[in-house]
């Protein structure tokens, strides 16, 4: 069986090593899970995607290393950039069917694949102990709860400087917790970590699932529907997000670098 495989990086900053990388598969027709789970496991990224034509869309999935999710942007994103680079070559605008529902994804002239994806915003919640611990023992200035923990610190250093207990972490509901605060970096509104030890990702370099929660949360906060923000893991990720309250979504818009292309043999 041979499979191609591209390796994009999502969400860049400054090129390949930087953003999020992504393994896609596109595939004939749908494998086994054990298979999809298999291979996702032996990439060792945080997602690899999987997808298949369908008319003029395609149909999508997301697996970690561990486990199949509901919604991934970053992959989405590298998704896009594979079709339009490679499988449907002078296409600008497509649609992938997804669990999380159709996913409607473009690119502007500049290049810019532009994601758009549920809203989902939190709701204020108690800090439970095991958040309090995965923080160091202190509680954020504010904790959310959406489809995970949001903890809500003062500073971008602080964000920056945070060595959570990931086992605290694994405790706790949800896919992992997001740490966030208001950003000091020019030009940035907000930056944000992902930590999601109980689906196999200790450390998510960009997550665009979580903006989701982000971005509702920081429109509302700031005032204001568009926003730049900055995931500040060891790689770093760039978002241009806008929030659109009345259609129930949010615009994640970003730049996507190919890594590498190949076939897997199994």
């Amino acid at each position: 069986m041979r499979i191609p495989i591209w390796q994009v990086d999502a969400f860049v900053t400054d090129g390949v090593f930087t953003g999020n990388p992504a393994a896609v598969c596109p595939l004939d027709a749908w494998l086994p899970d054990a298979t999809l789970l298999a291979i996702a496991a032996e990439n060792a990224l945080s997602e690899t995607a999987f997808l298949v034509a369908e008319g003029e869309g395609w149909h999508l999935r997301w697996f970690t290393p561990e486990v199949e999710v509901e919604l991934c942007g970053h992959a989405t994103l590298a998704s896009a950039h594979v079709v339009f680079e490679h499988l449907a070559r002078g296409r600008d605008a497509i649609a992938f069917r997804t669990q999380a529902g159709t996913l409607t994804v473009t690119r502007d002239a500049a290049g810019r694949i532009a994601l758009s994806l549920p809203r989902r915003p939190p709701a204020p919640a108690d800090a439970p102990p095991a958040l309090v611990r995965a923080l160091g023992g202190r509680a954020p200035e504010a904790t959310l709860l959406g489809r995970d923990y949001l903890a809500v610190l003062a500073t971008e250093q602080e964000v920056r400087e945070l060595r959570p207990d990931l086992a605290a972490v694994s405790e706790l509901p949800g896919h992992g917790i997001v740490v966030t605060a208001p950003a000091s970096t020019p030009g940035v509104d907000f930056v944000s970590r992902y930590f999601a030890p109980q689906v196999g990702i200790p450390e998510d370099p960009v997550t665009g699932s979580a903006h989701c929660t982000l971005v509702p949360y920081w429109a509302d906060r700031l005032g204001r529907r568009t926003l730049e923000a900055l995931q500040v893991s060891r790689r770093g990720g760039r978002l241009s997000c806008e929030d659109q309250p009345d259609a129930g979504k949010v615009r994640l818009a970003g730049r996507a670098a190919e890594f590498l292309s190949g076939s897997i043999e199994a």
